[in-house]
């Protein structure tokens, strides 16, 4: 299939391009053989070339490689993401996420490194798209250059998103590095993310309109509208913003899936938790919520690896350690709760843990089900006298043995086959059009109260899919709008990213994370730059962010 050889490829080029330099690492036939002069000579050759960044951003959730189009060399990346916010704790977990839970982060932590690599790697590959799409005059159609341009930019943007949430000011670099740099400077944030609009807005003029015209995973300019819409709020631009966040749900392309559809339709379940079953992520499912969703497929060729996305991992129990239970895909796989859900939001109902904590979901909302949020546990091994009894969780098996307790069905992962399997391979929705309406209401509530019947009315557009109660214009604020991103996007959205957009970082933290709620700071909003980048960097000055050494 043409789809397997571009894949194929694609791998053999992002390795060339990661090994520059070592020059004994791959003989010179195959370097000349991928070399970008060569590969950038026809619409071919960019498909080869937009394939990879397509791979790179996926890699984004790989861990230890396995093939990955880069790799972040420990478990649970993304969910460094998650730590040291106010929606999990990290409890005896993987040394990986221990720093950056306790707010004890260094320089030298690998994935304060790695997720610069990552950014900078896809960064690299945009560019080279860019430059070589100048010089390339052998297209098959007229449309093509500019095409992959957008798809470029759009990535471009993508990556440098991830270091101004992370970094700040960080070095903007907008064309290949032939020579071996030791002067790179700081660009100021505002300057970065002004780029980073300029790309969107370029993405959005020339990327294809129509989603049932492209093929699965494939950008189309909606998803260029909607991250523009968070960097609009990001610059604190509300009405472009919100404008950005309408030209989407206005489209006539998406709606907010409201009845049962997919491989489960006629199974127990919920509308909602039809949006996480493995096949139904992409359009050709019935799926019209999903903007841009992430390719995975099992055993294929270009569909990932046993070490990409363990968010699963993550946040599953550990379940299989207690007597009585057996690893089942139907209940998640092989779970580490490397991250568990806190009380205040989550609630103790229905739970033997301590504290009589309601939650933030009301009584009808559906994103509180047991189809979404598991709560009733069964013994399952058939060979135990418990077989089929109900096993509690406590505060014990919920933050000591981490081995029950309330857990997110979106995130089950497994197969029959092999039970063992550390990786997810089921499509990963990026955005998704229920982000888009809260998205909109954030960009309301920054205009001022004389928005808020509008920002109530965006939110209640995602509480009645839900089946949740409708909220009035005079409950809402910021504080509002930040749970409901919980309810609707809990472990989907990059949480500290959310916190950091909206300055609550300090504030949500210290209000609902006891574990280091008198030691966060405004610094530890950022995290340090990498040090071994800074040492490098010898022929200028490369500041570290503050409260960092």
């Amino acid at each position: 299939m043409k789809i397997n050889k571009i894949m194929m490829s694609c791998v053999a080029v992002l390795v060339v391009n990661a090994v520059t330099g070592c020059k004994d690492f791959l003989t010179e036939d195959l370097k000349s053989e991928l070399a970008p002069t060569n590969t950038f000579t026809s619409t071919y050759g960019f498909e080869v070339g937009s394939a990879g960044l397509y791979a790179l951003s996926r890699s984004e959730y790989n861990t230890w490689g396995e093939g990955g189009a880069f790799m972040h060399g420990n478990a649970t990346p993304y969910e460094a993401l998650q730590a040291a916010t106010d929606i999990v704790d990290v409890i005896n977990s993987d040394a990986s996420l221990t720093a950056f839970a306790n707010l004890t982060l260094t320089a030298e932590e690998r994935f304060v490194r790695s997720y610069w690599d990552w950014s900078y790697s896809l960064i690299a590959s945009a560019n080279e798209i860019l430059l070589f799409s100048e010089i390339n005059e052998n297209w098959d159609r007229p449309t093509d250059k500019v095409h992959f341009q957008a798809e470029a930019k759009f990535f471009r943007a993508y990556a440098y998103r991830t270091l101004i949430y992370l970094y700040g000011d960080v070095p903007y670099v907008e064309s290949i590095q032939y020579d071996f740099q030791l002067n790179f400077t700081r660009t100021p944030k505002a300057e970065v993310l002004q780029h980073i609009i300029d790309d969107l807005t370029f993405a959005a003029e020339n990327l294809p309109e129509n989603p049932d015209q492209v093929l699965d995973g494939k950008l189309t300019k909606w998803a260029a509208y909607h991250l523009l819409s968070e960097m609009y709020l990001l610059q604190e631009e509300y009405v472009l913003a919100q404008e950005a966040a309408l030209a989407v749900i206005n489209s006539g392309y998406f709606n907010l899936m409201e009845n049962r559809f997919g491989v489960s339709a006629n199974q127990p379940g919920d509308v909602f938790s039809d949006l996480f079953k493995e096949n139904n992520q992409n359009r050709k499912a019935g799926n019209r919520e999903s903007i841009w969703v992430l390719q995975f497929e099992f055993n294929a060729i270009g569909g990932g690896t046993n070490s990409d996305d363990w968010t699963r991992r993550a946040w599953n129990p550990k379940y299989f350690d207690i007597t009585g239970f057996t690893l089942a895909d139907t209940l998640g796989g092989r779970g580490l709760a490397q991250i568990v859900p806190m009380k205040w939001w989550v609630g103790t109902i229905g739970t033997n843990a301590s504290g009589n904590e309601l939650g933030i979901f009301n009584a009808t909302d559906m994103r509180n089900s047991n189809y979404n949020i598991k709560r009733n546990w069964y013994y399952n091994n058939p060979n135990s006298p418990l077989h089929g009894s109900k096993a509690n969780i406590t505060e014990q098996t919920w933050f000591t043995t981490k081995t029950l307790f309330p857990a997110l069905t979106k995130f089950f992962y497994g197969r029959a086959e092999n039970l063992g399997l550390t990786g997810s391979y089921r499509d990963r929705m990026k955005f998704r059009l229920a982000e888009t309406y809260l998205l909109l209401a954030e960009a309301y509530l920054g205009q001022g109260d004389a928005f808020r019947d509008r920002a109530a009315n965006a939110i209640n557009e995602v509480r009645r899919r839900a089946n949740a109660s409708p909220v009035s214009a005079s409950n809402i604020d910021i504080d509002f709008l930040l749970d409901e991103r919980i309810r609707e996007l809990v472990g989907e959205e990059s949480r500290r990213f959310t916190l950091v957009r909206t300055n609550k970082y300090v504030e949500r933290v210290s209000m609902y994370n006891s574990a280091i709620r008198d030691r966060v700071k405004a610094d530890h909003a950022l995290w340090p730059i990498p040090q071994s980048i800074r040492d490098a960097n010898r022929d200028a000055e490369f500041p570290q962010n503050p409260g960092y050494r």
